[in-house]
C-alpha cells in the first residue's frame, strides 16, 4: 500500500512539474510574410523589392501561449516616419501595396495572463520597397502569324501600373478591342476577322503606383506583310 501510494505521489509530482513547466515557458511569435507579385507569383519572404501591385499575407504563428491571451497589433510604416500609416490587430492580415516607397510592417505581441502581460516585438521588420511606374508601347506589330510579334502589347520592363485600360479604334472612330490585363494585348483581329493592314488608333489610360497617370494617344501600325517583303529583297 505504501508503496503504491509513494508510486502515485511520485506520478503527481511529474505532472505537477510538467503543469508549472508549461505555465513558465515563454510566449512567444515566429512572424512570417507571404508575398504575390504583380505575375501573380507567390513565396515566403522578409524583404520584397519590385513592381505593384503586390498582396501580402502576415502571419503571426504564436508559439507557446498556454493561458496567456495574444493582442496582436501589426505596424505599418513607411520608412523615414515615426508613426504608422496602419495598424491592424489581427493574428493573420493580408494588405495590397499599390504605392510606390519603402515600407517597414513590425508585430508586437502583448500576450496577457491576469495582472500579468508580456511582451514580444519582432527583432527585424519585413521591408517592402515598390518601384517607381513605367509604362511604353511601340509604334506597329506584323501579325502574320510567324510567331514573332504577332500581338500589340506593351513593351516588356513595365513596372508598378496598378490600373490599366487599352482600346483600339480604326478611322472612322469604332472600337475595334479591348483589353486590362497588361500582359495582354491585340492580335490585328476584329469580330474574328483579320483587319487589313494600315494605322489604327491606340488609346491608353493607367495609373502608377507612384501616382502617375498614364494617357496614351498614338497611331500604331498593323504590318501584316511586312517579313515577306523584307524576305523577298
Amino acid at each position: 500500500m505504501f508503496k503504491f501510494l509513494h508510486f502515485c505521489l511520485v506520478l503527481l509530482g511529474f505532472s505537477v512539474f510538467g503543469e508549472t513547466f508549461a505555465q513558465n515557458a515563454t510566449p512567444s511569435a515566429n512572424p512570417t510574410m507571404y508575398v504575390v507579385d504583380a505575375n501573380g507569383e507567390g513565396s515566403e519572404m522578409t524583404s520584397f523589392d519590385g513592381s505593384a501591385p503586390i498582396i501580402a499575407t502576415f502571419t503571426a504563428n504564436v508559439q507557446d501561449e498556454g493561458e496567456y491571451t495574444p493582442r496582436f497589433e501589426w505596424r505599418f510604416t513607411r520608412q523615414g516616419e515615426s508613426e504608422p500609416f496602419l495598424v491592424r490587430y489581427d493574428e493573420e492580415t493580408e494588405y495590397t501595396f499599390q504605392e510606390s516607397g519603402a515600407f517597414e510592417i513590425a508585430l508586437l505581441v502583448s500576450f496577457v495572463l491576469g495582472t500579468d502581460t508580456l511582451e514580444y516585438e519582432q527583432d527585424a521588420p519585413f521591408v517592402i520597397t515598390i518601384s517607381e511606374s513605367k509604362l511604353e508601347v511601340p509604334n506597329a506589330f506584323t501579325p502574320n502569324g510567324d510567331g514573332a510579334n504577332d500581338v500589340f502589347r506593351v513593351k516588356e520592363g513595365y513596372q508598378s501600373i496598378v490600373s490599366f485600360e487599352a482600346k483600339v479604334f480604326d478611322r472612322w472612330g469604332k472600337c475595334l478591342y479591348t483589353w486590362t490585363d497588361l500582359a495582354g494585348g491585340w492580335d490585328g483581329r476584329s469580330g474574328g476577322r483579320e483587319v487589313p493592314d494600315g494605322a489604327y488608333y491606340l488609346h491608353i489610360k493607367a495609373r502608377g503606383a507612384d501616382g502617375r497617370k498614364y494617357n496614351i494617344k498614338k497611331v500604331i501600325n498593323v504590318l501584316r506583310r511586312y517579313t515577306e517583303n523584307m524576305g523577298g529583297g
